[in-house]
């Protein structure tokens, strides 16, 4: 049979094995003599937990030297710790040979039991833990890593500087993920591009944001000089997120009303990303023009007219009607979420 690790013996525990000895009398009738009472109730009670620890040990290592290295007492302390438990028993619980030890039909009984005992303890502390943690004020918030990285970090640092006792929790997904873990009430807020229709949810304006297509000015004149009669559409690789991010949808939406048809698409996973391969001029970037207007204003990159401007759409904070069960959520959006990065 194959012994696995249990969760609870990986943990420290607050006893240790004790260096066991025989007992002082042994009956001359029977090869396990009946144990001698000779402790407290509590001693007794905490003498036969460290002999469960050791048998335990032993029974999922299957090697005296290796439950010794373990528990970090000697072997032949290991050895008197199991003839003990044996003796008691009244029971024969591990086979010895030249390999090491097995348990025999009789331990693997008592291992299984021992095994389930132990779970029990571990699961006890984990509860333990887990109803301690309720005490604990969290606020969980949910947008995607775009809005997480632009707008999110410099609002929540404000926050977290504020209410430094609240545990913030953060996970980043599609704007319809976000809405679905806020249904199955997985997360408190979230941070998202506000879509066309919205039920079931309050929602606060954040800001208003728009997209643009962005290049490298190098990257346009080489399309020009190697394509001078085609149109940039036709020619360019024009990088965007994929199809299910908000963003790429309101796009796509807009080029299909204008009868612009773009014959290269790159799709990559980040708006970082995004704005990074537009300046090495890999090719024309759709990004959020907020999040570059710096480097727009700086030269970096440049606008990539995409016959009109594109119109201004809006993000915000949503959460469930319930939200007064959340005493940290409002102390969350009162607080200004001051500039963007740029």
């Amino acid at each position: 049979m194959i012994l696995q690790k249990g969760k609870f013996m990986e943990k420290k525990t607050d006893f240790k094995a004790k260096e066991f000895s025989s007992p002082d009398s042994q009956s001359k009738n029977s090869t396990y003599p009946s144990r001698q009472i000779s402790l407290s109730q509590t001693e007794e009670t905490r003498d036969r937990l460290s002999l469960y620890h050791v048998f335990y040990t032993v029974g999922r290592t299957g090697n005296i030297s290796r439950a010794a290295r373990e528990l970090y007492i000697s072997q032949p302390a290991i050895s008197r710790a199991i003839q003990k438990l044996e003796e008691s028993l009244d029971t024969e619980l591990f086979k010895r040979s030249s390999r090491g030890v097995t348990l025999t039909s009789s331990g693997e009984l008592l291992f299984e039991k021992v095994k389930e005992a132990f779970v029990l303890l571990d699961e006890g502390e984990d509860a333990l833990l887990h109803n301690r943690s309720k005490n604990i004020q969290r606020l969980r918030l949910g947008t995607s890593a775009t809005l997480c990285n632009y707008v999110l970090v410099p609002h929540l640092k404000s926050y977290i500087k504020k209410y430094p006792q609240v545990r913030v929790t953060i996970s980043c997904q599609s704007t319809y993920q976000t809405l679905q873990l806020l249904e199955q009430g997985k997360i408190d807020l979230g941070l998202i591009g506000r879509p066309k229709k919205l039920s079931g949810f309050q929602y606060l304006p954040l800001q208003k944001i728009s997209d643009v297509f962005v290049s490298a000015k190098d990257y346009l004149k080489n399309q020009q000089a190697l394509y001078p009669t085609e149109p940039l559409f036709h020619t360019a690789t024009f990088m965007m997120l994929d199809e299910d991010n908000l963003t790429r949808q309101s796009v796509n939406t807009l080029l299909k009303e204008r009868q612009i048809e773009l014959r290269h698409i790159l799709e990559v996973t980040s708006m970082d990303l995004l704005i990074r391969f537009a300046e090495i001029g890999m090719g024309v970037a759709c990004v959020i023009r907020e999040f570059v207007q710096e480097k727009l204003d700086s030269g970096a990159l440049v606008e990539v007219p995409m016959n009109g401007a594109f119109p201004a759409r809006e993000i915000g904070f949503v959460y469930r009607k319930d939200h007064d069960s959340i005493p940290h959520l409002d102390h969350f959006i009162q607080v200004p979420p001051g500039s963007l990065r740029p």
